[in-house]
């Protein structure tokens, strides 16, 4: 009996140090990355191409609104490159000073009516609304930092036009003394492109960056009015 347990307390230590020492391995925890689902883009809008008659009577507080809801899938083994895709809304406005569209007109091109002699529109403005559909090849730095990253998207867009308007506020004289307060709307796709393709650029940090959006598709038909095409520049707030 006192062979057997000293047999047993000599062995026990032996056991303990052919075993060795334990080592815990910590995995680490993945954080989502950041994916954009939710883009609302604020803009100053110009159309380039137009003839010199239109763009020096085109203002600087045109502008526009974009919100798009996105999809986002990184690349596998490559979780700072991803594609989004998605669906939203564009929208433009375009200001001009003394100068109307008559764009639910029954020439066979576009009118542009100057108006510095005449009764007309202290604010007036066409504006277009679009359904689209975005997609971005995107970069993230820090996918698991998004509001601490670097990020830049390339894509395109494409566009169905949903509505096309005129609106001139406040009736005024040529000297500009407002005669009547009094809107008018007119609605008419008539001459507009009902199509819309357009090239996309981001680049910026965190939940903010820097937007450009330049329509490959004129503003208006073919052979209708001059060759015409939108261009966005502006702020863009993303997340989600």
């Amino acid at each position: 009996m006192y062979k057997l347990l000293a047999l047993l307390f000599l062995t026990i230590p032996m056991l303990s140090s052919a075993q060795g020492p334990q080592s815990t391995t910590i995995k680490p925890v993945e954080l989502p990355r950041s994916r954009d689902h939710f883009l609302i883009q604020v803009s100053s809008d110009r159309w380039l191409g137009a003839p010199d008659s239109i763009k020096d009577r085109i203002k600087s507080t045109s502008r526009g609104l974009n919100v798009y809801v996105m999809l986002d899938k990184p690349f596998s083994g490559t979780p700072k490159w991803s594609v989004g895709f998605g669906l939203g809304i564009g929208t433009s406005h375009v200001f001009f000073s003394n100068l109307e569209a008559d764009i639910n007109g029954t020439n066979r091109t576009l009118v542009f009516r100057e108006m510095d002699t005449t009764n007309r529109f202290d604010k007036y403005k066409i504006s277009t609304v679009h359904a689209e559909i975005p997609v971005e090849l995107r970069f993230c730095s820090k996918p698991q930092s998004p509001s601490k990253s670097f990020k830049f998207a390339i894509g395109a867009k494409v566009g169905t036009l949903l509505s096309a308007s005129s609106k001139g506020k406040t009736l005024e004289n040529s000297s500009g003394q407002a005669l009547q307060d009094y809107t008018q709307k007119i609605k008419s796709r008539n001459y507009f492109n009902t199509t819309r393709l357009a090239a996309t650029a981001r680049i910026g940090y965190g939940n903010f960056s820097l937007f450009g959006s330049y329509n490959i598709t004129g503003v208006f038909k073919d052979n209708l009015a001059a060759d015409m095409k939108l261009l966005q520049i502006g702020l863009t707030l993303s997340g989600l």
